[in-house]
């Protein structure tokens, strides 16, 4: 497992998610476990996983953002996020990296995020 706290320099924009691969839906749920302590909401359904890469060799990549460059734990929040996934059969090796490019927006959470949270 590796995880980068500081932000990517010059990541790319949303890359698309590798949805077809066997393990991708374990994936997220593992990523839905991992919850922001200031937001009653999971970090998948806040919309902070921007791509959930994971190649042939059951390697996964997933690039997330936080909801502020200033969040107080935006040091461990890519180790919680690696330590959820980790533990999936068949995964190989987790590397979470953080990017602030996009910008997060409340635009990117789920309709059940904005419920939870009263935005709708």
């Amino acid at each position: 497992m590796t995880h980068s706290p500081e932000p990517l320099e010059g990541a790319p924009l949303i890359a698309p998610s590798s949805t077809d691969h066997p393990l991708y839906e374990q994936v997220v749920e593992a990523c839905r476990t991992v919850y922001d302590p200031e937001i009653p909401v999971n970090i998948y359904e806040l919309g902070l996983i921007y791509t959930i890469d994971i190649t042939p060799e059951n390697e996964v990549r997933i690039i997330m953002s936080l909801t502020a460059p200033g969040c107080p734990v935006a040091g461990e929040m890519p180790g919680w996020v690696a330590d959820a996934v980790e533990p999936i059969a068949g995964v190989k090796q987790v590397d979470v990296d953080l990017t602030w490019e996009p910008p997060w927006g409340m635009d990117m959470m789920s309709d059940e995020a904005r419920l939870e949270l009263g935005f709708m």
